[in-house]
């Protein structure tokens, strides 16, 4: 019994962490890789470095985005940090 007393608090202190970091952090990830894998032509971008740009191409891991006038740059999908929607 009193192993378990002894226990109690590493194990509340825990499920706290989990609920205040752990959990959150996996949902923002699983909401990122939703919105990477639903990119679609014409979406306006944000890559992570700060790009602007819009979707002209995909294939299996990467885009191209077209960007300031014609110019194309090739990205992988997970350098994709937002869609924008205005």
């Amino acid at each position: 019994m009193d192993t378990l007393t002894g226990l109690l608090p590493i194990l509340i202190m825990f499920v706290a962490m989990w609920f205040i970091l752990i959990r959150p952090a996996q949902k923002r990830q699983k909401a990122t890789a939703q919105m990477q894998s639903g990119l679609k032509k014409g979406d306006r971008v944000v890559t992570i470095g700060g790009l602007h740009g819009e979707v002209d191409a995909i294939e299996d891991a990467t885009v191209t985005i077209i960007v300031e006038g014609n110019t194309r740059m090739k990205f992988e999908r997970q350098a994709i940090g937002r869609v924008i929607t205005e």
